[in-house]
């Protein structure tokens, strides 16, 4: 490995771990297998957040979201935060961003100004403008919104109005609701699709790249499947809803969970006690929809993963045209998992099973990452950041708190890390949520709370039978709270090094 490796990070939104064909056969994925067959699959890999902010924050920082500062979604991560971007540079990369950012809100102040709030996202000719420098990335080219969402404009409004094309038709108005899974079928062509624009952009900064002979880090960012559940055709009707298999909620399974489980599985609960900014809670509403609803939902959420499928094979292709596959490190991966009927729920929020907290991992590196390989070694996205600063021989900020995973990646080191620390906080006090996951046991605690999670994952696979109040489980979960304060006293940025003893 004399030579400095490319890096190209592709990821997904909201994708739940278990949808890549080569381990499921219900759903059709042939490049994503293509890269599990010439890879390693982690397949214990989780967010350190399963919100996007803080999450997607924590892979160009390698710090977890109590650390960099965006927090929750609504949070803006500091423009003075230290990335992996601004390192890279440093060490003669160059580095781009195309699709997704959503490092910052979507409204801006005065104290807190966000280039990606609502009111300049469709302000074009500041976009034309505006290609960076962005948290690290020289080049950006962005989009904000998930399929027809009004958010719709950047850099990808730019692309469609120079394609001729009236793309203001098929996008909601600001003042419009978004139905989720009443629509399915969205009338935007496949050639104007985001999916399109984002290979296309790709490809082009490979080519540019290429032809500069630079080392690179480039990020493609897909919006999707994150809902609504909403896709192009043929995509939409890929998939017929009554031959997938629905996943539901078991019977009994939340009488032992905290209160907030349960609440989701009425008509209409009361969850006024957990908004005490009244910016509100992912996820605490009722997750009650109609069988046939949630079928054509998951049928859809399917659709829209094989399509950007076809798009990321685009960028595979690219590679070996132009002879960069074998000095490109590819990572594929999201920014956090999903909710489509498993346990009763629905998208996302304060929900710690492994759907929402595990995620899709694949490391792709030729003749360094041992191919066809499925390995158990815990991975986080927020050790990214310092495993790409290894490959590229550069120092790591002593701020970065995610371990350097690069000898795991290449098959000289059984694991890296023997625990996974995930954060989510929506309010101040009222929900705040840590989980602590180690080889067999997964923890969750709750702030000022009495209750909490425990599930034993070799036993108990499906997070069916929460022990934190089981007789026979005491002494583990003591256990496991010690392990987990040692874990988040271990996690502390030591930025200064300590020079003398005194």
């Amino acid at each position: 490995m004399a030579k400095k490796p490319n890096i190209l990070l592709i990821t997904s939104d909201q994708q739940h771990w278990n949808t890549i064909g080569a381990f499921n056969h219900e759903i059709s994925t042939p490049n994503l297998d293509r890269l599990v067959q010439e890879g390693t699959v982690f397949n214990r890999a989780y967010c350190p957040n399963p919100t996007c902010t803080p999450s997607r924050s924590s892979i160009i920082t390698g710090m977890y979201p109590s650390q960099h500062g965006a927090w929750a979604l609504g949070t803006k991560l500091p423009e003075d935060a230290r990335t992996v971007g601004e390192e890279l540079q440093a060490s003669g990369y160059e580095t781009a961003l195309i699709g997704k950012g959503h490092f910052q809100p979507l409204v801006s102040t005065q104290m807190y100004p966000s280039i990606e709030c609502e009111q300049q996202l469709q302000d074009l000719e500041f976009w034309k403008s505006f290609k960076g420098p962005f948290y690290g990335f020289k080049h950006v080219e962005m989009l904000r919104n998930h399929a027809h969402e009004h958010l719709a404009g950047q850099h990808y409004a730019i692309w469609m109005e120079e394609q001729g094309f009236d793309w203001k038709a098929h996008f909601a108005e600001p003042t419009g609701t978004l139905p989720y899974g009443t629509e399915h079928h969205w009338s935007l062509p496949e050639e104007v699709h985001y999916n399109n624009w984002i290979a296309e952009r790709t490809n082009a900064y490979l080519e540019q790249f290429q032809s500069e002979d630079q080392p690179f880090m480039l990020w493609a960012s897909f919006p999707d499947p994150h809902p609504p559940y909403l896709v192009s055709e043929p995509w939409a009707s890929m998939y017929d809803p009554e031959k997938l298999t629905l996943p539901a909620l078991t019977p009994g399974e939340h009488e032992r969970n905290p209160p907030h489980f349960g609440k989701t599985q009425q008509a209409s609960p009361d969850f006024s006690s957990y908004q005490e900014t009244g910016k509100g809670v992912h996820g605490f509403s009722s997750h009650l929809i109609p069988e046939q609803t949630q079928k054509k939902n998951m049928a859809v959420y399917y659709g829209m993963i094989s399509f950007m499928d076809k798009y990321i094979g685009r960028i595979l292709d690219k590679l070996d045209e132009l002879g960069l596959a074998e000095d490109t490190i590819v990572v594929y991966t999201t920014d956090h998992g999903h909710f489509f009927g498993q346990h009763g729920l629905q998208l996302k929020g304060a929900f710690h099973y492994e759907d929402l907290l595990k995620i899709p991992f694949i490391v792709r590196y030729p003749g360094e990452v041992p191919a066809g390989t499925v390995s158990g070694a815990m991975q986080s996205l927020v050790d990214l950041a310092p495993t790409f600063l290894s490959f590229a021989g550069h120092s790591i900020p002593r701020v970065m708190t995610g371990v350097d995973q690069s000898n795991v990646w290449l098959g000289r080191q059984l694991e890296a890390r023997n625990h996974i620390i995930c954060e989510h906080r929506n309010e101040p006090t009222t929900m705040h949520v840590r989980t602590y996951v180690n080889h067999r046991y997964k923890l969750t605690v709750y702030y000022n709370r009495s209750y909490g999670e425990l599930f034993d994952l070799q036993d108990d696979p499906g997070e069916l039978y929460n022990q934190w109040d089981a007789p026979p489980y005491q002494r583990i979960k003591s256990e496991l709270l010690l392990s987990f304060l040692w874990a988040e006293m271990g996690k502390e940025p030591l930025w200064m090094p300590r020079l003398h003893h005194a």
